[in-house]
């Protein structure tokens, strides 16, 4: 028997029917003289993964997009605020520089430090908890630091809009939180269809699938190129965003 393999449970609820299947087949004359034979186990092939993988393997790429995600946007949101609470930006405001300019400028620089967190945290999310790596670990790096290339721009962006730190930590469990819940830590096959309409306008959902899919099932990035597509899409969204947002500090 062969199986899909990439979600634990319903490997287990598979398997376990295909054994109560055999187990009806076998003979009443069988049961008569064996008694109540245990069911039998049909020989299993997976397709992604084994028999050891388990539910940690199985979300650990979702667990891994959400720190780095989380990470990024509280880092890059900190900095940015602090950036503009100490006159930084009125400053550099004060430049010819436009406005695209400043904000392309700060997220090179912050760029920096959030590829060596991305990095830091993707070699311990594979090596450090020995997670399941089917995929290629650069193609892994790429698709995350594309995650975190997004995380960053919310971060600016809405940093913009807070007047201090706990004005910008409010914005977790309205941007964060949600984000989590929907993007694949429970099913929502049966879920209402808003509830699935919702979770399609968040990143992280589109970074989740593409992440399992080059983790679990050792996809390429070709083969997730719609995800990329999206994940782009919302990046430069956001830097858009963050060019607007100065017109509040600056009118030319």
């Amino acid at each position: 028997m062969t199986v899909e393999g990439s979600d634990p449970n319903v490997t287990k609820l598979v398997i376990f029917a295909v054994q109560q299947t055999l187990q009806g087949m076998v003979p009443e004359q069988m049961k008569q003289h064996m008694g109540n034979p245990s069911p039998q186990k049909p020989e299993i092939d997976y397709v992604y993964g084994d028999e050891a993988f388990d539910l940690f393997d199985a979300f650990a790429p979702l667990f891994m997009g959400f720190f780095i995600f989380f990470f990024v946007f509280i880092i890059s949101g900190i900095s940015f605020l602090r950036e503009r609470i100490s006159g930084t930006l009125d400053r550099i405001l004060a430049t010819p520089l436009r406005r695209w300019e400043i904000v392309l400028g700060y997220f090179l620089g912050f760029g920096l430090f959030v590829a060596i967190q991305t990095l830091i945290i993707q070699l311990f999310s594979v090596y450090g908890l020995d997670v399941e790596m089917a995929g290629s670990f650069w193609e892994l790096l790429l698709l995350n630091l594309l995650l975190a290339t997004v995380a960053l721009s919310l971060g600016t962006f809405l940093s913009a809009y807070a007047r201090n730190e706990f004005q910008l930590f409010q914005f977790i469990p309205v941007v964060i939180v949600p984000q989590f819940l929907f993007s694949g830590i429970f099913d929502l096959a049966e879920a209402p269809n808003w509830v699935k309409a919702l979770s399609q306008v968040f990143p992280l959902t589109y970074a989740a699938e593409a992440l399992r899919d080059v983790m679990i099932r050792g996809y390429h990035l070709d083969d997730v190129r719609l995800h990329i597509c999206v994940l782009l899409g919302f990046a430069l969204f956001f830097l858009t965003l963050n060019t607007l947002a100065l017109k509040k500090y600056r009118k030319t």
